[in-house]
């Protein structure tokens, strides 16, 4: 993995533990598509749900003084300028971890001015936490 990658992947996730909506969005690729699953429902959505997705978990997050509990799990490239990053996302309140969290699997792809942006992101939502201490993390 390049430092570039390595750089950028750090400020996405410094923007995401400080639930920055305005520093996200301009982390996010105009054409991104995602896909979650809860409970076995599937929703996908595009760049603007997106962003009122990523507004009301950071106003969740803001509004209860709770934090967020990121964890790299890997990060694979998947071509010459495609990252793909597995994330666990929980929140914690109160200082307790809630008992519920989300995988991420996001595509990161490098633009014709070097820049890096999420273009694609499915998320398995609602995975019970103990079920992630089985996961083993690079």
């Amino acid at each position: 993995m390049d430092n570039h990658f390595r750089n950028f992947l750090n400020i996405y996730l410094e923007s995401w533990r400080a639930s920055s909506l305005t520093e996200i969005r301009d982390l996010i690729s105009k054409n991104f598509k995602g896909r979650e699953i809860t409970g076995g429902e599937i929703v996908d959505f595009d760049f603007e749900e997106s962003i009122l997705g990523w507004e009301r978990r950071f106003n969740f997050v803001k509004e209860n003084n709770a934090q967020w509990n990121l964890k790299e799990i890997s990060i694979l490239p998947l071509r010459v300028d495609e990252m793909l990053v597995i994330i666990s996302a929980s929140i914690i309140l109160q200082g307790e971890e809630l008992k519920t969290a989300n995988l991420f699997f996001q595509t990161f792809e490098k633009g014709n001015s070097n820049d890096w942006k999420l273009i694609r992101s499915y998320i398995e939502a609602g995975i019970p936490i103990e079920n992630l201490g089985k996961v083993k993390i690079n």
